[in-house]
C-alpha cells in the first residue's frame, strides 16, 4: 500500500516542491528588478533636483548684486525653491509624500523660471539631461 501511495502522491509532492522553488526564484528576481528600477528612478530624480538646486543657487548669486524690488521678489522665490530642495527627503525611500513634494518643487521651479523670463525644459531620456534657456 505504501508503494502505491508514494506513486499517487508524487504529483502533489512535486507540485508543492516546484511551487516553493518557483516562489523563491521569483522573489529573488523581483528583488533584483526592484533594486534596478529604484536605482534608475532615484538617479533620475537626483539629477532633476540637482539641476534645480544648481540653477537656483546660480541665479541667487547673480541677483544678489541688484537690490531693486523686482529682484528681491525673485530672490525670495529662489530662497523658497532652495529651501524646498534642502528639505526634500531624497534619502528616505519610504517617505509617503515624495511624489507630492517633488511636484511642488517642479511647480516652484516653473514659477521661478517664469519670473526670470526663462523657458524651462528639463529632459531625461536617451538624450543627455539638459536645461535649455
Amino acid at each position: 500500500a505504501d508503494l502505491f501511495d508514494g506513486i499517487v502522491m508524487a504529483e502533489q509532492r512535486f507540485h508543492g516542491e516546484g511551487y516553493q522553488e518557483g516562489l523563491a526564484e521569483g522573489s529573488h528576481a523581483g528583488m533584483a528588478e526592484g533594486r534596478r528600477q529604484g536605482a534608475l528612478h532615484g538617479a533620475r530624480m537626483g539629477s532633476e533636483i540637482g539641476c534645480y538646486l544648481g540653477f537656483a543657487l546660480t541665479w541667487h548669486c547673480l541677483l544678489q548684486k541688484c537690490t531693486d524690488e523686482k529682484n528681491s521678489k525673485k530672490i525670495r522665490a529662489l530662497d523658497s525653491l532652495i529651501g524646498m530642495i534642502q528639505k526634500f527627503p531624497y534619502e528616505d525611500a519610504t517617505y509617503d509624500k515624495l511624489q507630492e513634494d517633488l511636484e511642488k518643487i517642479r511647480g516652484k521651479f516653473k514659477q521661478v523660471c517664469s519670473m526670470l523670463n526663462i523657458q524651462s525644459d528639463f529632459r531625461l531620456g536617451n538624450e543627455r539631461s539638459s536645461l535649455t534657456f
